[in-house]
């Protein structure tokens, strides 16, 4: 599932090759994913690629450093990160990309960050499930 994406100012634009497409939609609960409320959705490293704007992308990172964390410098929009649970993907912002909205997510994985499982946390990874449901 390949996709074009963008910040929302659109400085940052970018294609993306999602590899299971939503099915990989999730979230996670450590300090900066729990501040940050995005959902991503997995692109293998050679599947991302930003077209235009690169010079606009800041990185941030923190704890363990393995992260890596891009946001547009002009809107503040996190665009995608390099994965600590697996550096070969990176997981991309659901809300960038065209066409897209978590919001068309029934049910949303919750991924444990604050017993990451690359430090002795549960071995599936999971938190919990957040659940979206619509009333109009």
């Amino acid at each position: 599932m390949k996709l074009n994406g963008q910040c929302h100012c659109g400085a940052v634009r970018f294609t993306a090759d999602l590899t299971d497409g939503l099915a990989s939609a999730r979230r996670c609960d450590c300090s900066l994913c729990t501040m940050r409320g995005a959902v991503a959705v997995s692109a293998a490293l050679d599947g991302l690629t930003i077209t235009q704007g690169a010079d606009n992308l800041t990185l941030y990172q923190f704890n363990t450093r393995v992260a890596e964390h891009y946001f547009c410098k002009t809107c503040g929009i996190y665009t995608h990160h390099r994965r600590r649970s697996n550096p070969n993907e990176y997981g991309v912002n659901l809300a960038c990309l065209e066409g897209q909205s978590p919001w068309q997510l029934p049910e949303i994985t919750v991924n444990d960050g604050q017993q990451h499982p690359n430090d002795g946390g549960p071995p599936n990874g999971v938190a919990g499930i957040l659940r979206y449901e619509a009333y109009r």
